[in-house]
């Protein structure tokens, strides 16, 4: 799997954040380095515990992650959650939360698989 694969199987630009980053090696090295966020598990903790304020600024982290490597599918979920919790919860914070689980699921598998791949 390229890179270009990667981006185009988790839903992201690649001509968008070549054009930002401006090196596939840089790239690689931040998209590499999104599986070691603690973004998403702080989501995840913080909605489990009712905790909206530290949700929403998780979400707000994913949301700007995102947007700087392109990773557009992520990115617009996590920005309407980010948007449901600006205030505190809201009844559709539930359901962009689900959204964004599957689309973090997805980015994760694609990063995932062009990590494999191109070690091996």
């Amino acid at each position: 799997m390229t890179l270009q694969e990667c981006y185009a199987a988790m839903g992201g630009n690649y001509e968008d954040v070549i054009g930002r980053l401006r090196s596939e090696r840089l790239v690689q090295k931040f998209v590499l380095k999104f599986l070691a966020d603690g973004s998403y598990s702080l989501l995840c903790q913080s909605l489990e515990e009712k905790n909206y304020e530290e949700a929403f600024r998780a979400a707000h982290t994913i949301k700007g992650v995102c947007q700087n490597l392109s990773i557009n599918k992520l990115q617009a979920s996590s920005s309407r959650l980010c948007e449901s919790l600006r205030n505190g919860y809201t009844p559709e914070s539930d359901a962009l939360a689900e959204e964004v689980r599957a689309d973090y699921a997805q980015t994760v598998a694609a990063i995932q698989a062009f990590q494999k791949e191109s070690a091996g």
